[in-house]
């Protein structure tokens, strides 16, 4: 994301600070990634400074496939019932509302839900983590306070035809490109999803965020993270149930390079 530099002060026992911030975010004019966020907590009649760094690397993705399509995909049984409605989309960013596929925990069986893209964690106080949590590495899943509990029981199958990446073509202006599969229009990134609950007005937000490994060799001139692309053949172990030391983490690597175009 394209982010202008802000100078923020804090109180006398902290040193003053900069910070990269997108005001812009909320209207979605902007891509790429932040290198550095600092989020404000104002509870107190001090700020105290939180850092985050971020690499965001699927910003932007793109989906035509409709609910029916999805839904026959990935073997979702019983989905007109649901009264989902979402639309294609072609460019998806933060915030957005899309949907995803997960287990029923009642009935154990694959499931249509619409999420708003950007993981709010249970214990959040607001909404407004969700700008940092798009994505999340592979390699701190398990370890990250923002991550580690969804990892252990909220996976998820995010459907996507392609994802859009940024390339700096003359020093200063970027091109976009559009990433996708060679023998499929419908693929899946690995996911987590997480409810979160308004303690003040009990809305209830459930949301979700794309997990990035290391890139391949086609995506390594583009950015030093790739989204983990899964094999159909791994979705059911990556939606199963799992106890802490069977976790799949061994399926977020790098999709191999040669079925992927540009």
């Amino acid at each position: 994301m394209e982010c202008g530099l802000t100078v923020v002060h804090v109180p006398s026992h902290l040193k003053t600070l900069s910070l990269s911030w997108c005001p812009q975010l909320q209207n979605r004019r902007v891509y790429g990634h932040i290198d550095f966020l600092l989020l404000f907590d104002f509870t107190y009649w001090n700020a105290v400074a939180i850092g985050f760094k971020l690499i965001h690397m699927c910003g932007r993705y793109g989906r035509r496939a409709d609910k029916q399509y999805i839904a026959e995909h990935y073997r979702v049984r019983d989905w007109e019932d649901h009264g989902l409605h979402f639309a294609p989309s072609y460019n998806i960013a933060p915030t957005d509302m899309q949907p995803i596929v997960r287990l029923n925990h009642e009935t154990g069986e694959r499931e249509l839900a619409i999420m708003r893209w950007g993981l709010i964690p249970f214990w959040a106080k607001d909404t407004k983590i969700a700008y940092s949590t798009i994505n999340a590495r592979a390699e701190t899943l398990t370890t990250s306070p923002v991550f580690r509990e969804a990892v252990k029981r909220r996976r998820c199958l995010i459907p996507v035809e392609w994802f859009y990446e940024w390339q700096l073509v003359d020093g200063t202006n970027k091109q976009p490109y559009a990433i996708a599969l060679k023998d499929t229009d419908l693929f899946t990134f690995a996911g987590l999803w997480e409810t979160w609950k308004d303690k003040k007005t009990d809305t209830v937000v459930q949301s979700y965020t794309i997990i990035t490994c290391d890139p391949n060799g086609l995506m390594e001139p583009f950015h030093d993270r790739m989204p983990v692309i899964l094999h159909p053949r791994d979705y059911d172990r990556w939606l199963a149930p799992a106890g802490a030391s069977q976790l799949p983490v061994d399926l977020l690597r790098p999709y191999p390079d040669n079925y992927m175009k540009v």
